[in-house]
């Protein structure tokens, strides 16, 4: 591991070629300031780049490659979205998107060698790949980076290039709680037995479920995302005792990246890992935990698309959803809002293509739809009985019997 300043890139920009594809950490652990040096040497590139950031590179002229869009990505007017679950992105890297720049945000070396903090995700493959290649890695070294114990420890000589800096991590965004997300986590955590393993990830459903969740007993995670739902969960004693939980990434607030710092209690694999379906399968009464954008009356989740246009991406969403229902003891909870802006999130019919479908429940602040094993008169029935808001019932039945739907 070579150290360089940042006025130093040129070098390494020099060897790559025309348009080059850079792949990158996202969420908390996206290395900005790298990113930003690197971007003011390039005329054109791609940035491949899971759940991009505010801030990173989105001018005309930087392609935006990934399975899951964040906001930095949202902002973009030249996106490439590859429609895959997690458990199979890494693949992506030695088939039709190689990497010829691979950078990584980590720790600064402890005993030769160097944690990816708190995001793993599909970096362990990057840099598996950018060896195969050829190419050179980066690192941006951050002492404010956690060191995370798992898949994303690495020797310092898998890295050529290192370049300092000592810059906060970013924060997702605060979630604030109303009534109807508390009634939510309270129906969410009515279906969640003790010793149970819970997915649950980042976002106001998963808060309000571990707010409701903290009197449970004896909880393992198994997650894709790791945020502050697991830490409120661990202080709360929820959790086995000193077992751990397992992520591929964690994105939250500052606190929850203190607290991970050498937390025997974190552990951060490829996703590969996390996600892949049979594994999860394998985890007796395993309980993912997601939200959604709308469900339909064919019990269809549309966990992605805002209309036509993409907002976030499959992601992991599909991989758990397969696996808790062919988990012994399983389930999969899609849990919403009835309603946003004024319109019916249970709609009669998606406005794009599904994210994934029939999982066991669909949990609204108006109770709760059981899906699993009925036929779809009776999904659509209960959708709207049970969980669609008061004020759109009527229409719903009226959508559900002109698609041929008898409730």
């Amino acid at each position: 591991m070579r150290l360089i300043g940042i006025d130093e890139l040129d070098e390494i920009v020099a060897t790559l070629p025309e348009c080059p594809r850079i792949v990158a950490p996202g969420g908390g652990a996206t290395p900005l300031e790298l990113l930003d040096g690197l971007d003011r040497r390039l005329d054109r590139w791609r940035l491949f780049c899971i759940n991009a950031p505010r801030g990173v590179p989105a001018r005309d002229g930087v392609t935006h490659e990934t399975v899951f869009l964040g906001p930095g990505s949202r902002r973009s007017d030249d996106v490439h979205y590859f429609p895959m679950p997690m458990s199979s992105a890494p693949m992506l890297l030695s088939t039709s998107c190689p990497p010829d720049l691979v950078v990584l945000h980590t720790t600064p070396s402890r005993n030769r060698v160097v944690s990816m903090g708190i995001e793993v995700q599909i970096m362990a493959a990057a840099v598996e790949v950018a060896k195969k290649r050829g190419i050179p890695v980066v690192a941006q070294l951050n002492p404010q980076m956690p060191f995370t114990r798992g898949d994303g420890v690495l020797p310092e000589e898998a890295i050529d290039f290192a370049v300092e800096v000592d810059v906060p991590l970013i924060p997702a965004d605060p979630v604030i709680l109303d009534d109807d997300l508390l009634r939510i986590g309270e129906l969410v955590a009515g279906r969640v037995r003790n010793g149970n393993v819970i997915q649950i990830g980042i976002g106001k459903v998963p808060d309000a479920a571990a707010q409701a969740l903290r009197g449970h007993r004896n909880l393992r995670i198994w997650s894709g995302i790791l945020s502050d739902a697991a830490m409120t969960l661990d202080r709360a004693g929820a959790l086995v005792p000193h077992r751990q939980m397992s992520g591929s990434s964690l994105l939250g607030s500052l606190e929850l990246y203190a607290w991970a710092d050498e937390n025997p209690r974190v552990r951060l694999l490829r996703c590969e890992k996390t996600n892949n379906p049979a594994t999860v399968s394998a985890l007796d009464g395993f309980i993912s935990i997601h939200s959604a954008l709308e469900v339909d009356l064919f019990g269809r989740v549309n966990a992605s698309r805002i209309g036509l246009k993409i907002y976030s991406g499959t992601a992991g969403s599909t991989d758990f959803q397969f696996g808790a229902m062919h988990s012994r003891g399983g389930q999969s909870l899609v849990a919403l809002h009835s309603r946003h802006a004024g319109s019916s999130t249970i709609v009669g019919g998606l406005s794009g293509p599904a994210t994934y479908a029939q999982p066991t429940a669909v949990i609204t602040e108006n109770g709760v739809a059981e899906l699993l094993f009925r036929d779809e008169d009776e999904q659509a029935r209960r959708l709207i009985e049970q969980t669609a808001h008061p004020d759109f019932r009527e229409e719903l039945r009226e959508q559900a019997g002109r698609f041929g739907l008898r409730c």
